[in-house]
């Protein structure tokens, strides 16, 4: 099993999730507006079900909430 380091705590990945598309769906995040960085490095849209997640990956999810 992979963990990983998420918005700063280590989490277990279930065995469905191997991408970034994969783990913004496990967080129910797949239809809102995010920024995705892994290990320090922006990963755009387009590329979501292509990055790979590895074991101890550093990844920070930004979501935007409205409001005023």
């Amino acid at each position: 099993m992979k963990s990983i380091q998420l918005n700063g705590k280590t989490i277990e990945l279930p065995e469905t999730v191997h991408c970034i598309q994969d783990l913004l769906e496990l967080y129910k995040l797949e239809n809102r507006i995010v920024v995705v960085e892994v290990n320090k490095e922006i990963i755009y849209k387009e590329q979501y079900t292509a990055q790979a997640l590895s074991n101890r990956d550093t990844v920070e999810i930004v979501h935007f909430v409205g409001g005023g």
